[in-house]
């Protein structure tokens, strides 16, 4: 967390409020927080250039500034970034703090895993957290025939593999269980066991699942927050993600939880093969 659809959310929620606007100033409150270019400081870096751009790829939030720089942000488990129209009071666990001309940006993480990198854009997407990244699943080019070459690779079981990366970008916990339940898929399965009828409603499933987490804008258990500040929606709508123990919501039985490449999965036992 967060996955996909709140990348994407933060995105499309804070692009409007800060696309033109200018760093004006910045406080960095635990300086681990960001990577700067090696032997350049982050502060004077960023400082004094234009918000030109925002753009997601897989999990990571890109921001493009002028002169050729780009911010890199991995959220990881914990990590978001709240837009305030005017001057706020930096919360316990805010570790960046980006003045605009007009409001700013608070970049918080309480369990201070996530990372704020700073790259020329030339080099952006060959930087090792974004070179090693498979394909977008929601990309137009993207296809069950891709996933299915994808998966092939792999010789793990297809939980594992649809949380690895390198195979597709920006899937996690939340949205492969949730996946794999749409698909009829049980997660514990070897990818190579998987039949070309069920790669395709594994795709279908995956294109699903992630255009209605984007749709509700995201799955907010107790961090993840839009760039509003707004909780998202999806954990009411999930089937399966969470409800270990709990009675399936389509056949009745129980749901069971098990670890599977060492993630907590729960999966239904009737209704995924």
């Amino acid at each position: 967390m967060p996955e996909l659809p709140e990348v994407e959310t933060i995105c499309r929620s804070l692009a409007p409020k800060i696309l033109g606007r200018k760093i004006v100033d910045i406080d960095i409150f635990w300086p681990p927080a960001v990577v700067s270019i090696p032997g350049r400081d982050f502060a004077e870096l960023v400082m004094d250039r234009e918000i030109i751009s925002l753009d997601r790829r897989g999990k990571y939030l890109l921001i493009g500034l002028s002169r050729g720089l780009t911010m890199i942000i991995h959220f990881r488990m914990t990590g978001r970034m709240i837009y305030y129209p005017s001057r706020h009071a930096p919360e316990k666990h805010t570790h960046v703090v980006f003045r605009l001309n007009e409001g700013e940006v608070h970049y918080a993480d309480t369990r201070k895993f996530g990372r704020i990198q700073l790259v020329p854009t030339a080099k952006a997407f060959k930087t090792p957290s974004l070179a090693k990244l498979g394909p977008e699943p929601l990309a137009e080019d993207f296809s069950f025939v891709q996933l299915g070459q994808c998966l092939s690779r792999k010789k793990s079981t297809i939980k594992s593999s649809l949380l690895d990366q390198r195979v597709i970008a920006g899937l996690g916990n939340i949205y492969v269980d949730e996946a794999l339940f749409r698909a009829g898929i049980q997660p514990g399965r070897k990818t190579q066991s998987l039949k070309v009828s069920e790669i395709i409603k594994l795709y279908d499933a995956i294109v699903e699942v992630l255009s209605a987490g984007i749709k509700a804008e995201g799955t907010t258990f107790r961090d993840y927050r839009n760039a509003e500040g707004k909780k998202g929606l999806f954990q009411e709508s999930l089937m399966v993600y969470g409800r270990g123990g709990l009675d399936c919501k389509v056949c009745g039985q129980k749901l069971l939880r098990q670890k599977i490449g060492g993630r907590t999965t729960v999966f239904c036992p009737q209704c995924q093969l």
